[in-house]
């Protein structure tokens, strides 16, 4: 166990902030969110973990149920809410087109991502970014958000609009939401 995994061991982010807590983000639908590569609570595979731990940073299979009429634009926020931060940090966020029914794995990275995918900022960059918590704080939450949105996101330039001031700024209305959570830990 690391000196700085001990030290921190109780500072966590904690759900309070996710951008599944946040008021415009809330709907009225629900949208299941599942994958290929692990299932609600389980350990994240090591090939969805960062490079930094081994892994390949490879972001994992995603698929969900049918959005409702009118979903204009998807939202995906994957968060660690674990992070020994005051908010949760970010390890992707992107704009799906809603014709999509899922994502195959790799669909989110910042070189190639798949077609229909805008990525936008991160707390860490573009793109996809696998869990790398530090060692010895105990298990981290990685969760998957997905948004369904009535109109798609109207800010002047989102690429480049920081995931804390993107995400409350959505003033689309939400017209279902799902989430998945993957754990890991070092």
């Amino acid at each position: 166990m690391s000196l700085l995994g001990r030290l921190l061991r109780n500072r966590r982010a904690g759900e309070t902030h996710a951008a599944w807590q946040m008021p415009n983000l809330q709907g009225p639908g629900q949208l299941t969110l599942t994958s290929r590569d692990f299932g609600a609570g389980d350990v994240m595979p090591l090939q969805q973990c960062a490079k930094a731990v081994g892994g390949a940073d490879l972001s994992p299979h995603l698929a969900w149920t049918a959005p409702p009429a009118g979903t204009a634009q998807l939202l995906l926020a994957v968060e660690d809410i674990d992070v020994p931060m005051a908010k949760p940090a970010v390890h992707c966020l992107a704009l799906i087109d809603p014709a999509a029914g899922h994502l195959a794995p790799g669909a989110l990275g910042s070189r190639r991502p798949a077609p229909g995918v805008r990525l936008l900022r991160s707390t860490i960059g573009r793109g996809y970014h696998g869990p790398a918590p530090i060692k010895g704080h105990g298990p981290h939450r990685y969760t998957f958000q997905l948004f369904a949105l009535a109109t798609p996101v109207d800010l002047p330039r989102p690429d480049r609009a920081r995931p804390r001031a993107l995400l409350p700024a959505v003033t689309a209305a939400v017209l279902a939401r799902g989430r998945l959570t993957g754990v890991y830990e070092r």
